[in-house]
């Protein structure tokens, strides 16, 4: 017994020591715990009674990793993500599954390995791209959402994948496959009946104590799993999971049950990753290192293209096709899954498991650099993305008052309609003056423009389109309330080019960030937490502002209201 302890101490001394270097690195640390495990797999430290008992606590942590996904997996969510997003997600996974299949038998591997490495390369990393969107504040963009979108359509059929291959995937006759789906469709059944009347009861009665809940929900896990991997059912622990969360999805407390189990899982999966690297006994470097140079151009190039062409035969602008298409390109920590899972019954071979290791390292490096200075990347190749977009865009469409558009004139342009934006541009319209604004969130413009009389175009203000549209050439005054240093250094210049008489503000949130826009050109930058700081000094220091503190605080009132 004490030498599980001390093969546990070492695997997670050694990850934890590595996930700190690759979050330095800005790399998932999904990949420093796989190396953890090529590292300690060739020194042998590790007994073999040991290496089934590593192996079960890892089988533990996916069961427990798809009992999570399947509490927040609401169907109303898929239902919600739009048309557009469904079939650009089916047709890239379709495309890209192909094209990874015969480039795979290309390269010398079996059929099945090839089909197993095609479905990996499907998918895409949900926490990569989540994480990067959300540091660039692109999460509400039209290729935010479009994006998201595509990726729940993913993670959907990741999860469906995972579940068919954890079955019992020895066997593939038809016989089986029809008794699998007849006993998948009874328990959905059944856990749906459960989910829908008694569970939201009994939880919300639990919930008083949430010692309770944690442990009543891990209870409920290992018994379903238990009896779902019963010689009656016949399925893996795995399928059991992720039922026993599809059974909590529609419960109030869902939430709650995810933020307590997140620790326990983490400690799971991370043996599971070890293990999937001590499993990995690479014994040609060569014959790896080649084929997954040639995956990973795959990925990173083909697979956005092919999400570009299929977004631009959808209506979109070749900005939007290129910047969805470029959040793609990498793959999924299901694609790990995956491929462990099909290594694990002797489907594919440790050099291919090798193989798309790397190809994950590979992508995850390059993607985050390419999502991180995706304008950048686009102001450079967009003369020869044409091929993109077709000549009507109406999925990209909000129609706006095109005559008020056509008479602007020494007019001021507001980027960015969130608080700072309406706040603005509330205070100059009772000024009178003339005033565009332009927003990439389609929902928030559709929302301003039933408020408002003024015209509010959607679109990107660094497009050179959607610059001749609102008038930056007779612009007076363009203020950004969008904090992105980038965007902000792009529109700077882009501006600066057509109208170099007018105005420009933007807004920083790093005082590092200020000196860089305006050693660009920008004329004033707004550092809120120093003005905001002047502000409240003003209000300190002048008894006049002082007493009229009730005002101030009446007129903030009404605007949040």
């Amino acid at each position: 017994m004490q030498g599980i302890f001390t093969d546990i101490a070492i695997i997670i001394c050694l990850a934890a020591v590595l996930s700190v270097i690759f979050r330095l690195l800005k790399l998932p640390a999904i990949l420093a715990y796989i190396l953890t495990g090529i590292i300690l797999g060739p020194l042998g430290l590790f007994h073999l009674e040991n290496e089934a008992a590593l192996a079960t606590l890892g089988q533990l942590g996916v069961t427990l990793l798809l009992f999570m996904l399947g509490l927040e997996l609401k169907l109303k969510e898929l239902r919600s993500i739009g048309k557009s997003a469904i079939i650009a997600g089916v047709l890239q996974m379709y495309f890209t599954f192909f094209v990874a299949f015969f480039m795979t038998m290309f390269l010398g591997f079996s059929k099945t390995e090839a089909i197993y490495t095609g479905i990996a390369l499907s998918f895409s990393s949900t926490i990569v791209i989540v994480k990067l969107l959300s540091d660039k504040r692109d999460l509400n963009s039209l290729h935010g959402k479009l994006a998201l979108g595509i990726l729940l359509v993913q993670d959907f059929f990741a999860i469906l994948t995972i579940i068919f291959l954890s079955g019992n995937p020895s066997t593939s006759s038809g016989p089986y496959i029809g008794g699998l789906l007849v006993k998948i469709i009874i328990l959905f059944a059944i856990i749906t009946f459960l989910s829908s009347t008694v569970f939201p009861k009994l939880t919300r009665i639990i919930a008083r104590s949430s010692e309770s809940l944690f442990l009543v929900s891990l209870a409920w896990v290992f018994a379903l799993t238990a009896l779902v991997a019963s010689p009656f059912i016949g399925f893996s622990i795995e399928i059991g999971g992720f039922l026993a969360g599809l059974a909590l999805a529609n419960t109030h407390e869902n939430f709650q049950i995810v933020a307590k189990m997140r620790a326990l899982r983490d400690f799971f999966i991370t043996i599971f990753f070890v293990t999937l690297g001590i499993e990995m006994h690479i014994a040609n470097v060569g014959g790896v290192l080649l084929p997954a140079i040639a995956l990973s151009l795959f990925v990173l190039f083909i697979k956005p293209f092919v999400v570009m062409g299929i977004t631009g035969v959808l209506g979109y602008r070749k900005r939007t096709s290129f910047f969805v298409g470029i959040s793609f390109a990498q793959i999924s920590e299901f694609s790990l899954i995956i491929i462990f899972l099909g290594a694990r019954i002797g489907a594919i071979s440790n050099d291919l498991a090798a193989i798309v290791v790397l190809v994950s390292i590979i992508t995850y490096a390059i993607s985050a650099f390419m999502l991180q200075y995706n304008n950048t990347i686009y102001k450079k190749v967009h003369k020869l993305l044409w091929i993109f977009q077709t000549k009507h865009t109406k999925s990209e469409r909000i129609t706006e008052n095109e005559e008020q558009l056509a008479d602007l004139d020494d007019h001021t342009i507001i980027v960015g309609g969130d608080q700072m934006g309406q706040s603005i541009l509330h205070s100059l319209e009772k000024k009178g003056q003339k005033i565009v604004l332009v927003d990439f969130d389609p929902d928030l413009v559709r929302r301003l423009k039933e408020k408002t009389d003024f015209p509010i175009l959607f679109g990107d203000i660094a497009d050179a389109e959607i610059q001749e549209r609102v008038g930056v050439q007779k612009a007076k005054l363009i203020v950004s309330t969008v904090p992105d240093l980038e965007d902000n250094l792009l529109l700077i210049q882009g501006i600066r080019h057509e109208n170099r008489k007018a105005k420009i503000i933007v807004m920083a949130y790093q005082s590092d960030d200020a000196k860089a826009l305006y050693k660009a050109g920008a004329d004033y930058v707004v550092l809120p937490y120093l003005t905001g700081g002047n502000h409240l000094a003003k209000l300190l220091i002048d008894k006049k502002h002082l007493k009229l503190i009730e005002e101030y605080k009446a007129k903030d009132l009404a605007f949040l209201n």
